[in-house]
């Protein structure tokens, strides 16, 4: 079992549950599994990431790493350009409090087994030999890349582009440019510190109406660290990475996509009646991605904003989700509404349970695969424990907005009367 990495690396608040200290032992433990290879290692834009960036490169060196610290570049971008091994120091989507480490091998997020074994190493001591140095240039590689692999001409397309204060906040704006769009640019100031405050893939209530008072076609919105992209219509409704995977899916005549357990039941649906095979895995963009290597499938996503293609990339990107959404819209001659509208959603009801623990019982794990039973395809549930908070995550589905409130607020007061 793993103690400190979840669903997507190792996350917590700085000072408290994640701290230099540990970063470092991280970095060494990651240095002596992979037998030294050199690290490339970008960060966002977290006021906490100058510190913690020092603590893992000492740590990987300590190891017996070569490092090469590129400073400020998105996630996607270091597991496209890192020649061996990648390391970020980012949070994500979370509040600037928190910061977190995640590791790239080959271009892939390690997976579960080689996280265990990265842990298994935290105390053991460094062999040395490595070094820390600083490397320049490499976010106008990643935006030549993305542009020249994923772009298409936009010409006259009107974007607003929503950077999240983070790591995105020159490329972004300057891609579309390139690609002849007409931008309006929001939370793009990294200095202030307030990655992902009101702004960002996590809250889309300022792209959204700024994308109506500007008379935007559409608004794209991007986390943090670049890796998970949302949308919103000319109208400023959302646009969830459902809908946006259900459209490129189409577009691109893919006859395999693969998507996690909170991807709506109008998706499977609407892939069934077209001939698509859906394949579904746990919460996590690292397992799309492992699903799709083993399946040779190149699309894949989650209703968060994490979105795949793996032609010509080898991990989710938001910038070139962007890119590929647009660059369809133009291609099919459809409005963002009208793309959207390819995939009727069924009824979704949240709720995140604070827990003492986040371990789910066989006996509460047995509840919900009979409430499931007896619902019987018609409404669903699904129970999980957050990788990141200590939270247990409630999703309910209907074909009525009642029935899925219903059912959630029912699960949600059994999982807090069993861990709350």
């Amino acid at each position: 079992m793993r103690r400190y990495f979840g669903t997507d690396g190792v996350r917590g608040v700085v000072g408290e549950e994640l701290t230099a200290e540990l970063v470092g032992r991280l970095g060494t433990a990651f240095a002596l599994w992979s037998g030294g290879r050199p690290v490339l290692v970008g960060r966002d834009t977290r006021v906490s990431g100058p510190e913690l960036e020092a603590a893992l490169a000492a740590g990987l060196a300590a190891g017996g790493s070569a490092v090469g610290l590129a400073g400020v570049l998105p996630t996607p971008a270091v597991a496209l350009l890192a020649e061996e091994s990648g390391a970020v120091i980012s949070a994500s989507h979370n509040p600037p409090e928190y910061n977190g480490v995640k590791f790239f091998a080959a271009g892939a997020k390690l997976t579960d087994e080689e996280e265990e074994a990265v842990e298994a190493l935290l105390g053991a001591p460094g062999l040395g030999g490595g070094s820390v140095a600083r490397v320049g240039d490499l976010a106008d590689r990643y935006l030549d890349l993305v542009v020249e692999r994923f772009g298409r001409p936009l010409d006259g397309l009107r974007v607003a582009v929503d950077c999240a204060n983070g790591a995105l906040s020159a490329i972004a704006p300057a891609a579309f440019r390139r690609l002849g769009a007409a931008v309006t640019v929001i939370g793009a100031s990294p200095e202030s510190g307030l990655i992902n405050v009101g702004c960002g893939a996590t809250d889309l209530s300022l792209l959204s109406r700024v994308a109506r008072e500007k008379g935007a076609d559409l608004g794209v919105a991007f986390d943090g660290d670049g890796d998970r992209m949302l949308a919103v219509d000319a109208a400023g409704n959302e646009v969830d990475g459902d809908q946006i995977l259900a459209f490129l899916a189409l577009h691109l005549g893919v006859d395999l996509v693969a998507v996690t357990v909170m991807t709506n039941l109008g998706f499977h649906r609407l892939m069934a009646e077209r001939g698509v095979r859906v394949v579904t895995t746990d919460v996590g963009d690292r397992y799309v991605l492992e699903a799709l290597l083993r399946e040779g499938g190149l699309l894949g996503g989650e209703q968060s904003g994490h979105l795949l293609w793996l032609d010509g990339h080898v991990s989710g990107d938001g910038l070139a989700a962007a890119l590929l959404l647009c660059g369809a819209l133009v291609e099919s001659g459809r409005t963002l509404a009208e793309a959207a509208a390819v995939m009727p959603r069924w009824p979704q009801a949240k709720a995140n349970v604070r827990v003492r623990s986040k371990e789910i019982p066989s006996t509460l794990a047995d509840r919900v695969a009979a409430a499931n039973a007896g619902l019987d395809g018609r409404a669903r549930l699904v129970v999980r424990p957050s990788g990141t908070e200590p939270v247990v995550r409630v999703l309910a589905e209907a074909e009525s907005e009642e029935e899925a409130r219903d059912l959630c607020a029912s699960m949600a007061a059994l999982v807090e009367r069993e861990l709350g």
